[in-house]
């Protein structure tokens, strides 16, 4: 192996954090990335922390590994600095900046997840398929001092999220400082990274006309289910296409008209549902520019149903990472510790492509857990790190693109997957109703389990 032997028990018993921790060097690599932030930053700038303390700190934190941003400080000895200081260095990161992190991060994480072979099929020849959804930051604790006073919950931003199906990996991140703001006030600056051929998908909330007509101006399609106020006009009568797994799928031309004048035509899917959505809707309408000659209107409407089935892929991030620091009020800083487990998942969808390609794909998707591999790595990587000096691990930024991917497969080859099986449960019970009596405001336990055994 290419590692040093003082590496060879780790390798042996928890292979996958040295994977997780390298991909870290190698990703995160502090003297690049802190040249990186000095080309980034517009406002701020590195006096005595530097920023790639502030982002290893925070990763602490994101991974589990340290409850806290105060007891991932005081974990660091070296620290030259105060806890007010790295505070004020959270509370005044720019959102532009964590936003070219996550840029930054995927364009050193996309080249190994398909080196590793770890693409999947696009879902439409021809495209890049891009998810489009919206994240709200959780409410907060009442730290500052404006809150104190206040009862209401604290929202310190939200952002909106560009993933990627093929690489399963987030790709980009627009975030927002005003946790109330529309998440279609974002859309313009969404609108500046369509490219030729983008393939867009998403809700009913980015279905307005600006953006659908913005996307088609740029040459880039949409696939985005209609809102009840989109406003358009219908072009003859529907006609009936077929059936697929959810319902009975029409479709028809219809007209779109811009704030200018301008008129786009675009085609109108009906899907009626076999079952009613869990708003109650019984049919399903999307709206698209894809050309009928690309894709047909089943489908169209199968794609948009895939939306559903990938996003549940990134619902780990919540589940298994520390993503909402609820103590991070100031939302500059809420943001960056977002996007800073955007970049976390991007490392973990690297470890999961290692993993694929020994033990196959469909093997880890439906038998391993996320939440077992994130509880692991929180529990081995401070031993790991006082047992192996810092020093060691920069190998990992001198490997060849060829080399690092040859060691991650060995290390996935020494991956015990039992440690991380899935324990999928049945479905809930309906809860009953609870009786409360005020003169008996509490039972004992061990005479309910003695009466259970009598009876």
């Amino acid at each position: 192996m290419l590692l040093n032997p003082i590496f060879d028990k780790f390798v042996e018993e928890s292979p996958l954090s040295v994977m997780v921790r390298g991909l870290a060097e190698r990703v995160l690599n502090p003297d690049k990335l802190d040249e990186w932030f000095e080309q980034t930053a517009e406002a701020q700038y590195t006096r005595d922390l530097m920023f790639s303390t502030v982002l290893d700190i925070m990763s602490d934190v994101v991974c589990t590994s340290r409850k806290s941003v105060h007891s991932a400080y005081q974990a660091r000895s070296e620290m030259a600095v105060s806890i007010t200081s790295l505070y004020n260095k959270l509370n005044g990161m720019e959102p532009s900046t964590s936003a070219e992190l996550v840029r930054y991060a995927c364009g050193e994480v996309a080249p190994l997840i398909e080196k590793l072979g770890g693409a999947q099929a696009p879902l439409l020849p021809g495209f890049r398929v891009k998810l489009l959804d919206g994240n709200c930051i959780k409410k907060t604790d009442h730290r500052i001092r404006e809150l104190r006073t206040l009862g209401a919950g604290a929202l310190p931003g939200k952002s909106l999220v560009v993933l990627d199906p093929a690489l399963r990996i987030p790709i980009d991140v627009f975030p927002c400082e005003d946790g109330h703001a529309q998440e279609r006030s974002l859309l313009e600056a969404v609108l500046l990274s369509v490219v030729k051929d983008d393939l867009w998908i998403a809700d009913r909330n980015f279905c307005v006309v600006s953006f659908v007509n913005g996307i088609d101006g740029h040459d880039g399609f949409f696939i985005i289910r209609r809102h009840g106020n989109f406003p358009y006009e219908c072009l003859g009568r529907e006609k009936k296409v077929g059936k697929t797994e959810t319902g009975t799928v029409y479709e028809q031309w219809i007209n779109v008209k811009d704030d200018d004048g301008t008129i786009k035509k675009y085609r109108l899917i009906r899907v009626r549902l076999n079952k009613p959505t869990r708003d109650g809707d019984n049919d399903l309408y999307i709206v698209t520019n894809v050309p009928k000659s690309r894709a047909n209107a089943k489908t169209i409407a199968d794609l948009y149903r895939k939306r559903w089935t990938i996003e549940t892929a990134f619902q780990s991030l919540e589940r298994d990472l520390n993503s909402e620091i609820n103590t991070l009020g100031y939302p500059p800083a809420a943001l960056f510790g977002f996007c800073v487990a955007l970049v976390v998942y991007m490392m973990s969808a690297v470890v999961k492509a290692a993993m694929s390609s020994v033990h196959g794909a469909e093997t880890i998707d439906k038998e391993v857990s996320g939440y077992y591999i994130a509880d692991e790595i929180s529990g081995t990587y401070r031993g790991m790190m006082i047992a192996i000096p810092s020093e060691e691990w920069l190998v990992f930024y001198t490997f060849t693109r060829n080399e690092l991917v040859s060691l991650l497969i060995q290390l996935a080859r020494n991956l015990k997957l039992r440690k991380y099986q899935k324990h999928p449960r049945g479905p809930k019970k309906k809860t009953p109703k609870r009786k409360y009596d005020p003169k008996h405001p509490h039972v004992s336990t061990a005479k309910l389990l003695a009466a259970r055994k009598k009876g």
